[in-house]
């Protein structure tokens, strides 16, 4: 763990204070990295791998956010060498790994693999002599290595590509790497250069990762699935059918990227076991007319089936997943509109399930309006919010306020839903509107009602006067001046979220809504943005205010961590409530209403253990924890999910022979599995 040193100081070119930040004997190079440079004042070079230390210069929210990241580096060491009262426990990350590879197959094993870190014991215990070069090297010194190989690709798809390479060679390399660097490398892991891996995934591939499962041959589905382990091996899925891809579309079976992607992000912001995982993709043929043409093309090169028959290929994976692994936590994710909402509320009545764009996103909006409300001194029960942009993201977002509100106020959803109206297309949802979907329809306002007035986005709001606007329309700069100094008119400090990706279709950029508001706007945004300086201090002294981001990646993490973790039946709504009130409470805007409304992805796995905390406490109430013995104290609960928490640290490996092996420490967790044994 960094202990670091501060001194204040006076900045006299900056006119502000400035803390001295020295990290000594860890890999400042990796924090140094992930300091935003418009926060340096000086910056000491950094040439070796060994640093004993280095000293900058930063404002001292940058200090805190920096403290962050040194305390959550690796909370693997601490708790190490302090021990924990649950090491018992079969996921416990305490103390050596058992493991029965030796030579070659160990080098081969990218959960056991560490290259050039073993230590002289490990080479000798695994026979490992002559297969490595002689120096013994740290995880510190391999991740600056690897850096600098990643930094060398020539572009970002280049940079995916490479990350993908490391995670089939060394997964603690890969994900240490990756925690190292998050800020910089979230976007080339994920959205949107893992949107250009997938379109462009048969000219890609090299090797398969995860279960292909065939819409025409459903009497496999189960032989498929069962190779992948026994029913305790699995905690987590996450299953696409590949429709809408991260806003590109239908990707067919390249959508397996996609599911293994967001289960990086499970173990690197929610330390979900990587040798536990399961990604899945049921390829039901594409729509893509370039995929269908593409001799290349890996998927089934037919259109997509639906109706019934595409109903069944779900339930009979369904049913095969919970059979095989009852134990897991199934994430439904990137189905197409008509499907995601649809399969999802019948589904998470009998099972353990998320589905990430209808659930995650009202969660995590949810969490930042709750930030805003803070900084506006309303309350939730009070509010009106106008949703632009229908929907599956748009009605998710409305759903989980809505509950928000009924839960706070004490009233039905039914009255709730009256505080929010939704505007698509055609304008606000009324009872005239056509082909709404039975999600759009519990949002229809009375069509006499507005019969006289214009229902169009400037419309509503000069008859609502909401205290909140989200945007989910994809429709860039539809957040216009007029609109924006309408709702000022009448809300002290209007909460707008434009969340709509990517950043060129934002509803409008942070900047002109502070602008517009004389800074009273209270932002977030579905992408980052840089801090906007503006004269909106008091006495119209300058100040910078930093936007949040309603970035997922807060909030569904510490949800399945904490649904795995309990062994949690389902998923209820005031799970996912309880889900929403954690992320808000770390919300750095409840101590300066300059700071982020949300959390950021620097103290991601901080966050998640207070979600999982929430979620497992309101598991409990609602009766659906099946795990036993799970401690009731907040404090007792974070060690308890702390303890059970993957970190991309090497583990000291403990040598044992085959016959006395368990199936993790031989290597076979995701390897073996016999589809013989299937009935």
């Amino acid at each position: 763990m960094i202990r670091s040193g501060q001194r204040r100081l006076l900045d006299p070119k900056r006119e502000r204070t400035t803390v001295c930040v020295t990290f000594p004997m860890f890999n400042a190079q990796s924090l140094l990295s992930r300091i935003p440079k418009r926060a340096l004042v000086t910056r000491s070079p950094v040439h070796s791998s060994h640093l004993r230390g280095c000293t900058t210069a930063v404002s001292p929210r940058q200090a805190h956010q920096i403290r962050n990241m040194s305390r959550s580096q690796n909370p693997q060491d601490e708790q190490a060498q302090k021990g924990s009262k649950f090491s018992h426990l079969p996921l416990s990350t305490s103390g050596p790994l058992e493991c029965a590879l030796k030579g070659t197959v160990l080098l081969n094993h990218p959960y056991f693999n560490k290259g050039s870190a073993f230590t002289k014991e490990e080479h000798r215990d695994f026979a490992l002599h002559g297969l490595l070069p002689p120096r013994i090297q740290s995880l510190e010194q391999q991740v600056q290595r690897a850096y600098e190989q990643y930094c060398s690709q020539p572009n970002d798809l280049a940079k995916n590509t490479f990350m993908t390479s490391m995670k089939e060679q060394n997964e603690v390399l890969f994900y240490r790497l990756l925690h190292d660097h998050l800020d910089e490398m979230f976007s080339v892991v994920y959205t949107p250069t893992e949107g250009e891996a997938i379109q462009n995934y048969s000219r890609l591939f090299r090797r398969p990762e995860g279960v292909f499962l065939n819409i025409n041959d459903m009497d496999s589905v189960k032989r498929d699935l069962a190779q992948w382990g026994k029913p305790e091996d699995i905690d987590y899925i996450v299953v696409t059918d590949g429709e809408e891809i991260l806003g590109i579309g239908d990707q067919g079976c390249g959508g397996i990227l996609i599911s293994i992607a967001k289960l990086v992000l499970m173990t690197i912001c929610g330390g979900i076991h990587p040798n536990r995982v399961l990604p899945v993709v049921l390829d039901c043929g594409t729509n893509n007319e370039e995929l269908l043409k593409d001799d290349l093309y890996l998927g089934l090169r037919q259109k997509r089936v639906r109706g019934e028959k595409y109903d069944e290929f779900v339930e009979t994976f369904v049913k095969a997943a919970r059979e095989l692994y009852p134990r897991a936590y199934i994430h439904f994710e990137d189905f197409g509109l008509d499907n995601a909402r649809r399969l999802l509320e019948k589904y998470r009545p009998q099972i353990p399930c998320f589905n990430d764009d209808v659930q995650g996103t009202g969660c995590v909006t949810l969490a930042a309006m709750m930030a805003g409300l803070h900084i506006s001194k309303q309350k939730l029960s009070d509010i009106r919010m106008v949703v632009f942009g229908a929907g599956t993201a748009g009605v998710g977002i409305a759903d989980h306020v809505r509950d928000a509100i009924a839960a706070d106020a004490d009233i039905s959803p039914e009255e709730a839903g009256k505080q929010i109206w939704l505007i698509d297309k055609p304008g606000l949802l009324t009872t005239k509107s056509e082909s709404l979907s039975d999600a759009q329809k519990k949002y229809a306002k009375s069509h006499d009602d507005w019969a006289n007035t214009k229902t169009d986005l400037l419309g509503v709001i000069k008859k609502v006067k909401p205290h909140v606007l989200v945007g989910t329309s994809t429709k860039a700069k539809s957040f216009t001046e007029e609109v924006v100094r309408e709702m000022a008119k009448h809300v002290e400090r209007p909460i707008i979220l434009p969340l709509s990706n990517p950043t060129k279709l934002h509803e409008a950029v942070p900047e002109d809504l502070l602008n517009w508001t004389d800074g009273k706007a209270v932002v977030a945004t579905g992408s980052p943005f840089d801090p906007i300086k503006g004269p909106w201090g008091k006495d119209g002294k300058e100040i910078e205010i930093e936007v949040a981001e309603c970035n997922n990646s807060v909030v569904f993490p510490g949800i399945g961590l904490g649904s795995v973790l309990s062994r949690a039946n389902r998923v209820t709504d005031k799970m996912l409530m309880a889900a929403s009130k954690g992320v808000a409470e770390m919300g750095p805007a409840l101590k300066d209403d300059t700071a982020p409304l949300l959390p950021g992805v620097d103290v991601v796995r901080d966050v998640s253990v207070r979600v999982a905390r929430r979620v497992i406490l309101a598991a409990m109430e609602e009766g659906v924890v099946e795990e036993k013995d799970v401690p009731t104290k907040e404090e007792d609960l974070d060690e308890w999910i702390r303890e059970q928490m993957w970190d991309p640290v090497y583990r000291p490996l403990k040598y044992v022979e085959g016959n006395k092996a368990s199936r993790g420490a031989k290597g076979d967790l995701r390897v073996l599995g016999n589809p013989n044994d299937v009935e």
